[in-house]
């Protein structure tokens, strides 16, 4: 009787989610009855993961933030490996979440376990010291970016580039009317898209100030509406609550939208959104953007310090200089969005200019990245 195949899982956040439903489907392609059990959300349980947690306690950005969460993020770790050394999986994927994983990967490769880890903490842009950890905790890891690949492979660490998930879902024709339609949205106006990130603590921070930054846009631009699509329902409930008191006593145009982040930026004119995997889906969708982001007071002297290129945003890495506007910290202020955004919205040509070089990353990053993917884990687990 062949063997049934069996690999273990954990990702952190939405866009890990997306990653590994996306990478169960392709391995299920080839092997109907393979196992999949571990950290999951939403979209993995739905293709089939068996869930020994959540991933909502690995949703978490920033050193003072993750202090809170400490004890139980260690004890979830340390039950994770107990789990799989007494229950060794084929193979063990890491999907993103690099400060908990790559500790739990390390203790499951000692075990024997053969470790492949997807989605490539940013050590070319900061912490570099970290690539000796991962020369000691993976045997593959996967990036989805090109430069990555080169990166480690410099490292002596073997590497394979996937390219994105999302350049191969995302079609290149994104006409915003098809989206406004699907969201049921009066046609004669402009829209914009405010995407004040998939953490609550991103959210806290960051939706006020985007907020005030469409009342100012408002005051100049009286065609404009504004949406906001919460990343789960949890956020959801806590972006009505901002709401609420932001727009007490007024009629002012932002609707809220429960998911379908990428529907909303390919209706919106324009994106004002935190920085994240978000950009990149919308360098994908082709919308011009501005990208904003504050840590915890605390947080961002030390990973100042720590960041090693001079961009923040996924477009501006693969570009390789500053294509999409970046305000961060102290430079993330109403006035200052508000002056940018209104400059791509009143400037044709600023935001074409913008949009110019988009295609060709699109391009470049459509290589059916779940199923190169799932080539490379099969072959590590022996299923190849």
């Amino acid at each position: 009787m062949a063997r049934r195949l069996r690999i273990g899982l954990v990702a952190g956040e939405v866009s890990g989610d997306q990653l590994g439903a996306a990478l169960i489907h392709a391995i299920r392609e080839r092997y109907p009855d393979a196992v999949f059990e571990g950290v999951a959300g939403a979209r993995m349980r739905e293709a089939g993961c068996t869930a020994l947690s959540d991933i909502e306690p690995l949703s978490v950005m920033g050193l003072a933030e993750v202090l809170g969460r400490l004890p139980a993020l260690l004890a979830l770790r340390r039950r994770l490996r107990r789990h799989f050394i007494a229950n060794p999986p084929d193979v063990f994927v890491g999907i993103d979440a690099p400060d908990f994983n790559l500790v739990l990967e390390a203790g499951l490769r000692h075990a024997g376990i053969p470790v492949v880890h997807w989605v490539s903490p940013s050590v070319w842009a900061w912490r570099q010291y970290r690539v000796r950890k991962i020369r000691r905790s993976v045997d593959l890891m996967l990036t989805l970016f090109p430069f990555e690949e080169h990166f480690y492979r410099q490292q002596g660490i073997d590497a394979v580039c996937t390219g994105h998930p999302l350049a191969d879902e995302i079609p290149v024709d994104n006409a915003p009317a098809v989206a406004q339609a699907a969201l049921g949205l009066e046609g004669g106006q402009r829209y914009v898209a405010l995407l004040p990130g998939s953490r609550r603590s991103e959210v806290d921070r960051l939706l006020p100030v985007f907020l005030e930054t469409a009342r100012r846009c408002r005051q100049v631009a009286g065609d404009l509406a504004f949406l906001i699509p919460a990343a789960s329902s949890a956020l959801y409930r806590r972006c009505q609550a901002i709401l609420a008191e932001f727009t007490r006593g007024s009629d002012f145009p932002v609707s809220l939208v429960d998911g379908r982040a990428r529907t909303v930026m390919q209706a919106a004119d324009a994106v004002l959104l935190a920085s994240g995997t978000a950009t990149l889906e919308c360098l994908l969708v082709g919308r011009p953007m501005l990208v904003a982001y504050r840590l915890h007071p605390l947080s961002y002297p030390l990973v100042k310090r720590l960041l090693k290129t001079p961009y923040v945003s996924l477009p501006n890495h693969l570009l390789g200089r500053m294509q999409v506007p970046e305000y961060l910290q102290q430079d993330a202020t109403p006035a200052r969005l508000a002056e940018g955004l209104l400059a791509l919205l009143q400037d044709p040509e600023r935001s074409a200019a913008q949009l110019a070089p988009f295609a060709a990353v699109h391009r470049d990053l459509k290589r059916d990245a779940a199923g190169r993917a799932a080539h490379s884990i099969l072959k590590r687990a022996g299923f190849d």
